[in-house]
């Protein structure tokens, strides 16, 4: 994986990890050989879409397994990771934007260098946790790109909040921000207290953390490592930035845009999420399924015995699964 860039319409510059390099790499100084032409790019992609406060960092156990079949490439949202941020931005729509200009980018760049050509290249986005958001606003923004083969939705239900409207309650939002009380506090705490704010993050969404069982086999070091790993990703975001996009983030009611998904759908969820319960993230399933007059909506929920960040608790299970939905879609 190699780390490149694009300039946003706004003047924000998006890095993006990437398994197949768009562009010839420039010459060193001392090379008696200027290098050739990138090498021919997979006509399948896999989009990975990280979380509140990460960044494609989070998907170092998942890079060798899926770059070995198909083309990879993880963003760093704006406001997170090697991207920049702007004055403003902070809003689910804007990272929506951004992933439409990611797109438009990858097309460009791939669009000589597919296989087998000129087959165009078809991709597959796999939004964890506010990554979800960020495909729901997509397609209720812009619609289903004709490139986008499926749909792949990690540990996220459609709405945080809980709402007056269609029985939403502690059974399905999120269990720790889910009004305007809660909200304020945690914001107070991402400005205010970012260090504690970054632990509690971590004893949220790593399931054995959350939730211990009997069967954890995760020692004290590798539980700092973890620890560190990912605090070390999240400290590297400005908390002000981050609790103003958290405002916009926890209130999105994506519902209904759901149902405006006709592509192949697989829901991912974590048993010991410290976000989320079950039935929350199972909406999504059920939505897809309801909307529109499309019969045959094949949405699927896989249940996963770790956390929030599953693709890292049992990454080889996740990576497996995510080849499989490949295959079929």
């Amino acid at each position: 994986m190699q780390y490149e860039t694009l300039t946003a319409n706004d003047g924000c510059t998006i890095a993006f990890q990437t398994s197949h390099p768009l562009a010839p790499a420039p010459p060193t100084p001392t090379s008696a050989n200027p290098p050739g032409p990138p090498s021919a790019i997979p006509s399948t992609c896999i989009l990975l879409l990280h979380g509140f406060s990460g960044s494609s960092a989070y998907f170092t156990r998942n890079f060798a397994a899926l770059r070995q079949t198909h083309w990879v490439v993880a963003p760093d949202m704006r406001g997170h990771g090697l991207s920049s941020r702007t004055r403003g931005g902070y809003h689910v729509a804007r990272l929506a934007a951004d992933l439409r200009e990611l797109l438009a980018h990858l097309r460009s760049s791939a669009n000589s260098k597919t296989t087998p050509s000129p087959t165009p290249c078809r991709f597959v986005p796999v939004g964890c946790s506010i990554g979800a958001a960020v495909l729901w606003t997509y397609v209720e923004l812009f619609g289903e790109d004709p490139d986008l083969a499926g749909f792949v939705f990690v540990d996220q239900a459609p709405l945080q909040d809980r709402s007056l409207f269609g029985a939403w309650d502690e059974t399905r939002a999120h269990y720790g921000c889910f009004d305007e009380k809660r909200l304020l506090a945690a914001q107070e705490a991402w400005v205010s207290r970012p260090a504690e704010t970054h632990r509690a993050l971590v004893a949220e969404c790593l399931g054995y953390r959350f939730r211990p069982g009997a069967g954890d086999r995760v020692g004290e070091e590798e539980a700092g490592r973890d620890e560190e790993f990912f605090t070390r990703i999240s400290a590297a975001c400005d908390g002000v930035w981050l609790a103003r996009l958290l405002a916009d983030h926890t209130r999105y009611d994506h519902r209904e845009a759901v149902e405006g998904i006709t592509r192949p759908t697989l829901v991912m969820a974590g048993r010991r999420s410290g976000c989320f319960p079950l039935a929350g993230m199972a909406e999504t399933v059920g939505r897809v399924r309801k909307g529109g007059s499309v019969m045959d909506r094949k949405a699927e929920l896989s249940v996963f015995e770790s956390g929030h960040w599953l693709f890292y608790e049992e990454s080889e299970r996740f990576n497996k699964e995510l080849l499989e939905f490949m295959d079929r879609v």
